[in-house]
């Protein structure tokens, strides 16, 4: 299984439309293109974090759909909720994703 992180700001109260828009997406072909198996979006204070667990590696994966209409059309409708968290450091999703530095898994609950 492999996991990123999204890290972003996000508009007050926007919790409810940005499921919305997920939730349409993901009853597209997008999360398969990509190979989402979980998707998990939390908020925290104005912090928006968007976990993505995939088949494979989802960075990647994400890099080569940036394109697709779907993707797109995703994104931009996003953009009235969500914005980078670092705007100066911003080019794309990659300069989004959080580092993994640790992880820890508990051998009985294989």
């Amino acid at each position: 299984m492999h996991r990123a992180l999204i890290v972003a700001r996000m508009a007050p109260g926007s919790a409810p439309d940005i499921a919305d828009l997920f939730a349409g997406s993901d009853a597209g072909e997008l999360p398969h293109l990509v190979g989402v198996s979980r998707r998990s979006l939390f908020q925290f204070g104005d912090v928006y974090l968007h976990l993505i667990e995939s088949e494979r590696p989802p960075g990647p994966a994400i890099a080569q759909v940036t394109g697709h209409p779907e993707f797109r059309d995703l994104s931009d409708r996003l953009t009235a909720y969500i914005s980078p968290h670092d705007p100066e450091t911003w080019r794309g999703p990659k300069d989004a994703m959080a580092h993994e530095f640790y992880r820890w898994e508990n051998p009985a609950a294989k």
